[in-house]
């Protein structure tokens, strides 16, 4: 049996722990919380984050990233985006030198700016592979075996085609990608986006509103990718559209939900203190705008979203000033 190390024992690490598993590997998953990791070890299962899926002895949970990281050749790297790089200090040490990192967190890091792989090549200093995993995905399907479809994206081919066979099993089909750049912001404006879908339903606009948001969210999308060097092409895929559409109307969208919430009338505080997961669009709405910021670009839709975030303008205003933009023509440039 091949042994995968997952750190990150949430909804998403869980799910791909249960997914490898069924493939017939190893899995060592690794949390912080040793309270969860003594839950997980004695009812195999994970109640707090991904109820109902059983595990069997072949994913064993630890605290300790020596023992998850011992012999593996494939680390995938499923914690909040907030939290990469400080796992990652802490994990460096015992890496394999042969080991493939697969990065399974989509964001946009606040500080730096910097893309979810560019996070882990600069604390890894290189020394390891990086893939990214991305595409529509709700954990609890993948868990489930339901088909789903995700890519495998990275500038070394050998390690992207690596990652698509050592996933590969049943429910879930895999696509390779060179489009690192491309990949990572439709994975995290993807996100925005869906709060902003969420806003619309919530104060029930209709559907002609949504698909408007969803196709100019995609617009949105794309020029940043290609700013930071990605391919129109990608965005049109698995990693742009197909996970904007999932996001943006499935009834499992955590940051969907938050948008539904805050349409309703919610404050962002009340919202978020309710929610056990994280909501990755919150904080990536305002990367996002800084980064736009440092490409000269403009994003309206999360230009709009930071505002009712951060309380200055209600949904419903966000909306109308949407609306009430210049007119201009429909494909950039």
């Amino acid at each position: 049996m091949k042994t995968t190390a997952v750190l990150g024992a949430g909804t998403w690490g869980t799910a791909l722990a249960v997914h490898l598993e069924r493939a017939g590997h190893r899995v060592r998953l690794w949390a912080r919380d040793a309270a969860l990791v003594t839950e997980l070890r004695a009812t195999g299962s994970n109640e707090r984050y991904l109820p109902g899926m059983a595990m069997t002895e072949a994913v064993l949970a630890t605290e300790s990233l020596a023992e998850a990281l011992a012999g593996a050749r494939f680390v995938i790297v499923a914690v909040p985006s907030h939290g990469l790089r400080a796992v990652l200090k802490d994990a460096v040490p015992y890496l394999e030198p042969s080991a493939i990192l697969v990065s399974a967190t989509k964001g946009i890091e606040v500080e730096s700016l910097q893309r979810m792989s560019q996070v882990i090549e600069a604390e890894t200093a290189g020394c390891c592979r990086t893939v990214v995993l991305s595409g529509p995905s709700f954990a609890v399907e993948v868990a489930q075996g339901l088909p789903t479809a995700l890519l495998a994206a990275s500038a070394d081919a050998d390690a992207a085609a690596a990652v698509q066979e050592h996933f590969r099993g049943r429910g879930l089909r895999l696509y390779v990608n060179d489009d690192v750049a491309g990949v990572e912001i439709g994975g995290a404006l993807k996100n925005v986006i869906a709060i902003a879908a969420g806003c619309v339903e919530g104060l029930g606009l209709g559907h002609n509103a949504l698909a408007a948001l969803i196709t100019r969210g995609l617009a949105e999308m794309s020029r940043l990718a290609l700013a930071e060097g990605g391919r129109r092409d990608t965005l049109a895929g698995l990693s742009g559209l197909g996970d904007l559409v999932l996001t943006c109307t499935g009834d499992l969208s955590r940051n969907r939900r938050v948008g539904i919430e805050l349409g309703r009338g919610r404050t962002l505080s009340d919202i978020l203190a309710g929610m056990r997961m994280v909501a990755e669009g919150v904080r990536t709405t305002r990367a996002a705008l800084a980064l736009g910021t440092r490409h000269g670009l403009e994003l309206p839709i999360a230009a709009q979203m930071q505002e009712v975030l951060e309380g200055r303008c209600s949904p419903l205003r966000a909306v109308e000033a949407l609306m009430l933009r210049r007119q201009r023509a429909e494909v950039d440039g």
